[in-house]
């Protein structure tokens, strides 16, 4: 039986925690990452009604694109619909995920799929991530120059305002 925190790994293999813009609280936001999976349900917003339903169907994740948990919590007390949707989690072992702007920054995310059910073409990432990480290889020397000028091509390499860098 698979974790949470496999479906977790699984969720940002797809789309990593660090394509997520500075303002998000996308990943494991409520919840043992530990926990064998019962069930996932997944919805837009995680709000009260949906984990009720996730208790339901004994759903013991939820997957939410909107983060229910934005900016800090003050307090649990119950008194808005964030503190009652996380304590209703809590109190039923209910874990909640997002996958929020990590998902809508990946080439084949959110955006992505609405363009292709408007038809769209020509369509380009506005302001695509950069530096994300490094990439480590062995590549035989025979095979250097290619495997470089595909990995630039994709645009790998940039570092500041240089382009194109790598260490050989």
């Amino acid at each position: 039986m698979p974790k949470i925190k496999d479906v977790a790994n699984y969720l940002e293999s797809i789309a990593p925690l660090k394509y997520q813009e500075s303002y998000d609280n996308s990943g494991l936001l409520v919840g043992d990452p530990d926990a064998e999976v019962s069930g996932v349900l997944t919805t837009l917003d995680c709000i009260e009604d949906v984990v009720q339903e996730a208790i339901d169907k004994n759903c013991n994740l939820i997957v939410a694109h909107h983060p229910i948990i934005f900016g800090g919590l003050k307090s649990l007390t119950g008194n808005n619909y964030v503190e009652r949707t996380v304590l209703k989690a809590i109190k039923n072992d209910i874990a909640i995920y997002a996958i929020h702007t990590n998902l809508d920054n990946i080439p084949t995310g959110v955006n992505k799929k609405i363009c292709d059910k408007l038809e769209l073409s020509g369509t380009q990432i506005l302001s695509p991530k950069r530096n994300l990480s490094h990439l480590v290889t062995f590549i035989p020397a025979t095979h250097l120059d290619q495997v470089l000028s595909e990995v630039h091509a994709a645009g790998a390499g940039n570092v500041g305002e240089y382009e194109e860098c790598a260490f050989i």
